[in-house]
């Protein structure tokens, strides 16, 4: 059987998580959800259901679609899904993970690399994030769950920018650049967006570019690395932090920086750098993902890592004209981003002259 693919969708509460599933539910697409929630709401999803499994939280619904509530463990949650796939009991294509507006998107990440079980049945396919533009500025400023949830983030989403003006998204925008530079941004109207925008993105399997856009907050620039240091303090006057004649600073604690090199890595002092880091610093990595140039192959290096959990793959082929470089992406809260850059590029080989 081959894998099933398995989408996050996260967002604080009030963000339009389930008017967007609802839309995607609804849309005639042909695919088979199955849906899983942390919880139900007062309003089921779709009100019309079929069969309803009591002991084991699962509703199939008219449209085809599964609804399955988690009462104990994701994990179990997942595994029953699977199983009844298997016995051909339930038929679906996918997994939606609906999680609660203040859950922090990294334990359910992580079920999906943890479990070999759950491993051998899905694939993560991404996280996607949405985002209030009316109340962002205020719960990215009070609740680290909000920040955690767009540090995450594959793809964001940013729901009811009819309500703020113009000036107000673009500055939300880049405040929300500054924390995740790899996750594209999108405005949606009561959860219209395109499916192509929701499902298939492989956010988490890279496995043939790193999309960090290449101009990353391009005004920014001083010198090689540094330039991705600039961090929303005292100093900042980018229009987004000067409101109503005064200035206002987000310090948001996540926040991300990119490493760049145009040298080969030797593997073995990467590894030990990364294993290091990752042991002391590894709750606050939210997520860290790159293509590597590494020594001794002719082939992209994929790294990506989620809190404690990294690993690599090997991507293709460099092209003959291609220029060979590393772009390594780290999101995190409060990372001593000297430390990891100055590791990083100690675990450079020796440059040749």
């Amino acid at each position: 059987m081959s894998l099933i693919p398995a989408t996050i969708l996260t967002g604080f509460l009030g963000s339009g998580k389930t008017t967007l599933l609802k839309r995607v539910l609804a849309e005639a697409h042909g695919q088979k959800i199955a849906v899983i929630e942390n919880e139900f709401g007062e309003e089921n999803i779709d009100n019309d259901i079929l069969v309803t499994d009591s002991k084991e939280q699962i509703i199939q619904m008219s449209n085809g679609c599964i609804c399955c509530s988690i009462r104990e463990d994701l994990r179990e949650a997942l595994q029953l899904l699977a199983a009844k796939k298997r016995q051909g009991l339930l038929d679906f294509d996918r997994v939606v993970i609906e999680t609660t507006g203040v859950a922090d998107p990294g334990p359910v990440a992580q079920t999906f690399f943890m479990d070999d079980e759950i491993a051998e049945s899905y694939l993560l396919d991404s996280i996607l994030t949405l985002v209030d533009a009316k109340h962002a500025n205020q719960q990215l400023d009070d609740r680290q769950e909000a920040r955690r949830q767009v540090g995450f983030a594959d793809q964001i989403f940013l729901s009811k920018t009819d309500l703020v003006s113009a000036e107000e998204v673009s500055d939300l925008q880049h405040r929300l650049k500054h924390m995740n530079p790899r996750a594209p941004q999108k405005a949606v109207h009561f959860g219209e967006v395109a499916l192509s925008e929701v499902f298939d993105l492989r956010g988490f399997n890279l496995n043939t570019k790193l999309d960090i856009d290449p101009d990353f907050l391009k005004e920014d620039d001083h010198d090689h690395h540094e330039h991705h240091d600039h961090a929303h303090g005292e100093h900042c006057d980018h229009p987004s932090h000067l409101h109503d004649g005064h200035h206002h600073a987000h310090d948001d604690d996540v926040k991300s920086f990119v490493f760049r090199s145009d040298r080969a890595f030797d593997p073995a002092k990467l590894e030990d750098f990364l294993g290091a880091v990752v042991n002391i610093y590894g709750p606050r990595m939210l997520r860290y993902k790159g293509v590597l140039y590494m020594q001794g192959t002719e082939r992209k290096v994929i790294f990506q890592g989620v809190h404690q959990l990294m690993g690599s793959d090997l991507g293709p082929a460099w092209a003959k004209d291609e220029k060979r470089c590393s772009k390594m992406v780290f999101i995190g809260i409060d990372l001593p981003q000297d430390i990891f850059l100055q590791g990083m590029e100690q675990a450079l080989c020796e440059p040749v002259f």
